[in-house]
């Protein structure tokens, strides 16, 4: 159990774990580094969103009252070249209300510059230029952080245990879980809940029909907190990041209801939103706040709202069965399933 929620720790910690050279930023103001901060996390924390909410259904054939399916599932949303960056203008980082102005180190006006999922190829180079009481002028370079490159191979992986009984009438229940996952710097835990009706079966020919047609909606969170402190080159205390995501999936389902082999798709709709804080105190030591200590500086969220499609297939062997998966979406993403039930 514990190394199937590594895959999901995976995909959380490659976000959050570049929160340490956020921090930097606040050199450069609280304000600016929540700026730029909601633009770097933001394609990794809408990549996990499609992720989590991967392989919720695998037929739309309801199962009967006692019907039951334990499943083992591993998914992960696919990174495009469009997620990997962002256009940093540095006029939005300079306003005339601060004592103090923010340039790229080349003096260019706006950057194509790397969020969690990039890379910066060569590393780019902040300037802050601020007055200093007793040395006058003085200038603080920071460098921007990277993201996660290739270092997962463009995936964002997620996985989880999901069960699901039949309760008559074609009403089916389903949940999904990743335990409380704890390591030195990375906290974890994913549940969720589902309800999928099969229209067909309120037909009196249900049993004739080669097709069946459902409807479903799920609810996934995701919570977890990264550990700072050591990791941060900020002095202070009880640094980190914590986050906490939350989505609503609406999906309309076919399938076929052959015996051993079927096939699936769908229509579906993803609405969810991320909230990511950086907690703790945080004792800025250079730049414009020096020798200032700032506690919670700030909280970012981001915000999906997508239309997926999703095509699959299922193989059944007596209780055992395994299936497969893609949906095509703002973040593309497939998903492997392995069933053990009986209906």
């Amino acid at each position: 159990m514990k190394k199937l929620c590594l895959f999901t720790l995976l995909a959380l910690a490659t976000i959050s774990s570049k929160a340490q050279d956020i921090d930097a930023l606040l050199a450069a103001g609280v304000e600016n580094a929540e700026r730029f901060a909601d633009d770097y996390l933001r394609p990794g924390t809408n990549g996990l969103m499609h992720s989590m909410n991967a392989n919720w259904f695998n037929t739309a054939d309801a199962k009967p009252l006692g019907g039951f399916e334990i499943s083992v599932i591993a998914s992960a949303a696919s990174v495009k070249s469009e997620h990997k960056s962002f256009l940093m203008d540095i006029a939005d980082y300079n306003n005339p209300n601060q004592d103090f102005s923010v340039t790229f180190a080349d003096n260019s006006d706006t950057k194509i510059v790397s969020s969690a999922l990039g890379e910066n190829d060569p590393s780019i180079d902040i300037i802050v230029t601020y007055d200093d009481p007793i040395l006058g002028e003085q200038q603080e370079t920071i460098t921007l952080p990277n993201g996660i490159g290739n270092s997962t191979a463009n995936l964002l992986p997620t996985a989880f245990i999901q069960g699901a009984i039949g309760l008559s009438k074609g009403i089916e229940v389903k949940a999904r879980f990743v335990p409380t996952v704890k390591t030195s710097d990375v906290e974890l835990s994913m549940y969720g809940a589902g309800l999928q009706l099969e229209f067909t079966k309120w037909l009196p020919a249900d049993k004739l029909l080669p097709v069946a047609i459902s409807g479903l909606i799920a609810y996934t969170r995701l919570d977890g907190k990264y550990n700072l402190t050591e990791s941060s080159g900020i002095s202070g205390s009880n640094q980190r990041l914590e986050s906490d995501t939350n989505t609503l999936l609406l999906q309309l389902i076919a399938s076929t209801k052959l015996p051993v082999i079927n096939f699936y798709g769908g229509l579906g709709y993803i609405k969810g939103k991320s909230n990511s804080d950086l907690l703790g105190s945080y004792t800025i030591s250079n730049g414009p706040l020096f020798s200032q200590t700032i506690t919670d500086p700030f909280s970012v969220s981001s915000k999906v709202s997508s239309v997926r499609g999703t095509i699959g297939t299922k193989l059944k062997l007596s209780f055992f069965r395994i299936n497969a998966e893609y949906h095509i979406s703002d973040f593309n993403a497939f998903s492997v399933g392995i069933n053990f039930g009986f209906r």
